[in-house]
């Protein structure tokens, strides 16, 4: 199993993660040549070889040379650009998931409406080749599996389109929420909010432990220079002994017995659970003292979600305390594809092992639009997809 690491000793921005995934191995014409399907005018991105005190890398920049098309864009603006491209459905699916990070970051903090916002510094050029280019870069890295470093945000203040800033950000505090970072390693910001949105979106799992063979190691280079190297370095990590298409993930296990909550309520705490990332969300029926029918509760939580999911359970259920657990996942390479049938088209979603297919099946809400559509069975609707695809 591929495994990209991030080592944000230094933080991250748009530009280091361009330079440090071309160091990689991202070939520098591929990137520029999938840039120019957002059929926009006035940049271009440059790429050479730098260094940062003894640490050589690979500087990535772009280079804007319209200032007409550097223009503030709201969410709307940005989602138009990328869904009129010719980019791998995938990759536009990263790139518009990053965008919608710092879109929400920024209505929370200015208190308005995520399509009110205006793109000040993610809706220029620079920043939406940065974002598109990250989500380009993953997919041709074909990667497994994506993991983080805690990151370090910095210190100081920061000048943006709303003036002087304490580092971090308001929208960069934002979009770090429930996930591992240190500060004050540097008087600057280590840390932008695309930078940190790119993570976020990105990334299965932080720790600040590794323990699989490094295969490469490559850096991107930073805009400044100072006593800390202003270096992103990333891995190419290769996990030993793994069955092919089964990667590992550590997650947490939140638990907690309920004896005394309306059965009503149950329904909105496992959707808003689901809503907020949970991984899965059930109840068990149990016994508890004096034979007290009760249910008890388990959450499957990312390890940066934890915090979040906590608040939740605590606001939407009657349990005063819970029970945590670190658990190890395996899974199966999932691929998800849109397949057009003589029903219409069908979200078709295929687990894989050992390099074979092992099983597949429709969307099931494909198929409850095709059943209501055409008035038929669900039944007859999965047996005429299955007929038809021959999978």
């Amino acid at each position: 199993m591929k495994i990209l690491y991030y080592d944000c000793f230094a933080g991250i921005s748009g530009d280091m993660n361009l330079g440090a995934l071309i160091d990689l191995g991202v070939d520098a014409e591929y990137l520029k040549n999938e840039l120019s399907k957002l059929n926009i005018d006035g940049f271009r991105l440059e790429v050479n070889t730098d260094q940062r005190r003894g640490i050589t890398g690979t500087k990535a920049e772009v280079i804007i040379e319209n200032q007409e098309n550097e223009k503030h864009r709201h969410l709307r603006h940005v989602e138009e650009i990328v869904n009129n491209s010719s980019l791998p459905e995938q990759v536009k699916r990263n790139a518009l998931k990053i965008f919608d990070l710092v879109a929400e970051a920024e209505a929370k903090v200015h208190n308005i409406s995520k399509q009110q916002v205006h793109f000040h510094e993610v809706g220029a050029l620079d920043s939406i080749a940065d974002i598109v280019g990250a989500a380009i870069c993953l997919d041709y890295l074909k990667v497994d599996k994506v993991m983080a470093s805690s990151i370090q945000l910095g210190g100081g203040t920061v000048k943006c389109a709303h003036g002087i800033m304490p580092v971090p950000a308001p929208a960069t505090a934002e979009i770090v929420k429930n996930i591992p970072v240190k500060t004050g390693l540097v008087n600057h910001e280590a840390t932008t909010p695309t930078g940190a949105a790119i993570l976020v979106a990105t990334v299965d799992e932080f720790t600040d432990s590794i323990s699989f063979p490094i295969q490469k190691t490559a850096y991107g280079i930073g805009q400044r220079d100072h006593e800390v190297p202003n270096v992103l370095r990333v891995y190419l990590l290769e996990t030993a002994n793994e069955t092919a298409d089964v990667s590992t993930e550590t997650a947490s296990l939140l638990e907690a017995n309920i004896d005394d909550m309306n059965p009503e309520h149950y329904d909105y705490l496992l959707e808003q659970l689901l809503k907020a990332g949970a991984s899965d969300a059930w109840l068990t029926p149990i016994i508890m003292k004096k034979s007290r029918p009760a249910v008890q509760l388990s959450v499957l939580s990312p390890v940066k979600l934890v915090s979040q999911l906590k608040q939740l359970i605590f606001t939407h259920s009657t349990s005063i305390g819970l029970r945590e657990y670190s658990v190890q996942k395996s899974m199966l390479r999932r691929e998800e594809r849109t397949v057009q049938t003589t029903l219409g088209p069908v979200r078709i979603k295929q687990s894989f092992f050992n390099g074979q297919r092992v099983r597949w099946k429709a969307e099931a809400e494909d198929c409850r639009q095709l059943a209501s559509q055409h008035k038929l069975s669900l039944q007859a609707i999965e047996e005429e997809i299955s007929k038809q695809l021959e999978l």
